[in-house]
Formats: structure tokens, C-alpha cells, sequence
């Protein structure tokens, strides 16, 4: 079964740092372009980040943009966002998904695969 599964999520305080982990299973992560998505209630969901299946090209929303850093490690077949000086409008559930056919379409215009269940992510003091 071909899957991503995000974890790492919870509450954390304005300023604050977390790690959202994307862990694939039935396909080798290293083949795929990988973005970080996610939606806040109410609102449309947003291309955060996404690294290509090279690893050479990453991309950030501006909104994430010098604060989240995306990241790979092949040999735990996981992709990662470290996320820091949190506010609380990155307050969302945060998933993972194959994004094709590049990460120029992490922002729409693409086709998105394997999405994962989400984790929560609460910013808030």
C-alpha cells in the first residue's frame, strides 16, 4: 500500500519551534517531489513547501519563507519540515503529498498523491 504518514504535530507557543515528520511506505520518497500542504478552518488549503525528487530544488509560500526549512532523509524514507518562530496563523492540519509533475506545481495546477491522514499544528499562547 502506497501511503504518507505525517506526524509530529501539537501545541506549541507563538516563537515556538516543531518538526513535522512525512513518512512514506510502499515507495521510496527519493523518486517523488514531496510538498507540505495545509489548511486552517475555513480557509483554502496552501502549497507550504515542496522538495524535488532530487533533492536539489526546494521551494517555500512566502508566508513560510525563511522561518520552515523542508528536508529529506533517504535512508528513513521521510521527508521533514522544521518549522520555526511559529505564529498563530500557521495554526492548521498540516499534510504531506507526491506533488507531479514538479514542485513548480505545489501551489496548484498539479496532481497530488498518497495524501496522508494530516497532523494538527496549534499556535497559541
Amino acid at each position: 500500500q502506497l501511503q504518507l504518514v505525517e506526524s509530529g504535530g501539537g501545541l506549541v507557543q507563538p516563537g515556538g519551534s516543531l518538526r513535522l515528520s512525512c513518512a512514506a511506505s510502499g515507495f521510496t520518497v527519493r523518486n517523488y517531489n514531496i510538498g507540505w500542504f495545509r489548511q486552517a478552518p475555513g480557509k483554502e488549503r496552501e502549497g507550504v513547501s515542496c522538495i524535488s525528487f532530487s533533492g536539489g530544488n526546494t521551494n517555500y509560500a512566502d508566508s513560510v519563507k525563511g522561518r520552515f526549512t523542508i528536508s529529506r532523509d533517504n535512508a528513513k524514507n521521510t521527508v521533514y519540515l522544521q518549522m520555526n518562530s511559529l505564529k498563530p496563523e500557521d495554526t492548521a492540519v498540516y499534510y504531506c503529498a507526491v506533488v507531479e509533475p514538479s514542485c513548480a506545481q505545489r501551489s496548484g495546477s498539479g496532481l497530488y498523491r498518497y495524501w496522508g491522514p494530516g497532523t494538527q499544528v496549534t499556535v497559541s499562547s
